[in-house]
């Protein structure tokens, strides 16, 4: 059990954390001056230490090195006590379990740090095996460019030791490097120990900067992970050093991983500076879920638009003229790179509403790749008459004649030069002539019914929202029943559905994929606490709509750990409660 550690907040595996001490520590952190290390067993039997709340000790260990077999570590492996005092247990992904420490330091650091795909396998592996509430640390790896990946891959706790010692030996380390101490002219920084003339400053004053500079390293990242925007200063960071992007990229791979990790929606802006946010869970997670998950239930031509750069797409000035051609008798999906494929009723889903691109007027032959991919998958699973393709020639042309040699629907284009000239629009009118309109109550309930697709899986829309009436103005839409009661609301904030008890039970007698959370008998009041919780789906990811169960009480709310988590967890809030009531 995890008594000294707690999870406060989330950015994919990254973690802002406090460990209990005396004086509690925010994570990820530095642990120099509060870690004392009871010894290795390795030397001779060690006495177990008294121990403090004032550090985190320890425990007694047995360290191996990278290429141990597995029987060896098994036969020496350490059985770690219960203490009553913030503790720490050496362990390797082999030896990963939960000892009940409230921290582990994974030995061998190293080895595995420096080459991708083993510090990839290693906090994998550890993290799998490790309770989900406790810290991880690794210790004498940690730089200033190095620290913003390793709190990526879900590292909580670090030290200086090496920061420190690459500056005894002479080398002024920067979040950008390291250079050699004799070959600096002046100091390119401000830090305490950097004020002194350049003639003054020595090997001690390298490593005490060096330290200064790793630790205003972590404040940057703790400030990322708040603001739900790690990722973004990653992909930029890992630039200067060929091992880090190399880290960041074997992590991608591991979309699992990071996908248990990654919330459903949140404000944070994507940012999508690089052709690596392709890879983000956040753009792969939204492409599965249209070309698997969404329904057209138009029977209407599609027409394929440009995005804009205003979000919603429907506010722009751009779209506001191509609404105006199109008058509502053609289905409007708009193309754009990083998210591929985006149809009109989801434009307001995480992220299609949250993201911001470069835009350069050209794409790469990655970006188009995975456009026509995500578009080719998207015809294959929905019907359409025909594609009207009212996008320019950058990209978005030779992206849709790649997509229609390959499927067996026509497609017509309509720009003569600019998708908003009098002619370019003019065609597009032309081409939608004798189509009939849908009205604005089809369309209403088809936007409520694809984003309950989206949301909850494949046919939930039709299984939910079968018979409803929708009130309020887009994009404040309510759901109810026949008989007037409300079920549900669409969130302008997040393109996400939130429901009422009502709504909620009407999910769980459904034949929708349901999310559950299994509690004790208490009714929950504003929010349930992870040792309340005794069971949760699996699938469960921050963010999502759950149902909350329990002997007294029914409820709904929002996900704020994973199902996993939420299971393995001794601290920390589980799920927001909007609704309740005792049963």
């Amino acid at each position: 059990m995890t008594d000294y550690f707690e999870v406060l907040a989330r950015d994919g595996a990254a973690r802002i954390g406090e460990l209990r001490l005396s004086d509690p520590l925010t994570t990820p952190a530095l642990v120099d001056d509060v870690i004392e290390d009871a010894g290795s067993l390795w030397a001779s039997d060690r006495n177990l230490p008294e121990g403090s709340e004032d550090v985190l000790t320890v425990l007694p260990h047995r360290a191996f090195p990278a290429g141990t077999h597995e029987p060896v570590q098994e036969s020496f492996a350490v059985e770690y006590p219960d203490v009553d005092y913030p503790s720490a247990a050496v362990v390797t992904p082999e030896t990963a379990a939960d000892y009940g420490a409230d921290a582990y330091v994974l030995s061998n650091a190293p080895g595995f740090v420096g080459h991708a795909s083993a510090f990839r396998d290693a906090v994998v592996d550890a993290k799998a095996a490790l309770p989900a509430d406790a810290a991880l640390m690794l210790s004498g790896v940690a730089t200033p460019g190095n620290v913003a990946s390793l709190a990526y891959a879900g590292v909580d706790l670090v030290d200086a030791k090496k920061a420190r010692v690459r500056g005894l030996r002479g080398m002024y380390l920067t979040t950008e490097g390291e250079h050699f101490l004799e070959d600096l002219e002046e100091l390119p920084c401000a830090c305490p120990a950097c004020q002194v003339p350049r003639e003054e400053f020595d090997e001690e004053a390298c490593a005490r900067h060096n330290e200064n500079v790793l630790r205003a390293e972590l404040a940057t990242v703790r400030r990322r992970i708040r603001d739900g925007r790690l990722r973004d200063y990653v992909e930029g960071q890992a630039r200067h050093d060929v091992w880090t992007t190399a880290a960041f990229r074997e992590f991608d791979k591991e979309y699992g991983y990071l996908e248990r990790h990654t919330p459903v929606l949140r404000d944070a802006e994507l940012t999508a500076a690089s052709e690596d946010t392709l890879s983000r869970v956040e753009i792969q997670r939204f492409a599965e879920r249209v070309t698997a998950r969404y329904r057209n239930r138009f029977d209407n031509p599609l027409v394929l638009v440009p995005c804009s750069a205003t979000k919603p797409y429907s506010e722009s000035q751009s779209h506001g003229q191509f609404h105006d051609a199109i008058q509502w008798r053609g289905h409007l999906a708009s193309m754009t790179s990083p998210i591929g494929v985006v149809p009109q009723e989801l434009e307001l889903t995480y992220p299609a509403q949250h993201y911001d691109a470069v835009v350069t007027g050209e794409w790469s032959e990655d970006e188009k790749a995975f456009v026509a991919e995500v578009l080719r998958r998207y015809l294959e699973r929905n019907d359409y008459p025909r594609v009207i393709a009212h996008v320019p020639d950058e990209g978005y042309r030779d992206i849709c004649e790649r997509v229609a040699a390959d499927v067996g629907v026509p497609f017509e284009f309509t720009v003569a030069d600019h998708p908003t000239t009098t002619e370019s629009l003019g065609n597009l009118d032309a081409a939608l002539s004798g189509e009939l309109k849908y009205s604005k109550r089809e369309r209403e309930h088809n936007t409520v019914r694809a984003v309950a697709d989206y949301q909850f899986g494949d046919g939930a829309g039709d299984a939910l929202f079968e018979e409803i009436r929708t009130t309020g103005r887009y994009p404040k839409l309510q759901v109810r029943d026949a008989d007037g009661e409300q079920l549900a609301a669409l969130v302008r904030r997040y393109g996400v559905l939130s429901f009422t008890l009502a709504g909620a039970r009407r999910w769980v007698e459904s034949d929708a994929p349901t999310k559950r959370v299994e509690i004790d008998g208490f009714v929950p009041h504003g929010s349930v606490l992870a040792p309340g919780v005794v069971d949760a789906d699996a699938d469960i990811r921050v963010g999502d709509e759950v149902v909350i169960e329990g002997p007294k009480a029914f409820a709904v709310g929002r996900a704020e750990m994973s199902g996993p988590e939420m299971v393995s967890s001794t601290r920390g809030v589980a799920s927001e409660v909007r609704h309740v009531e005792e049963t």
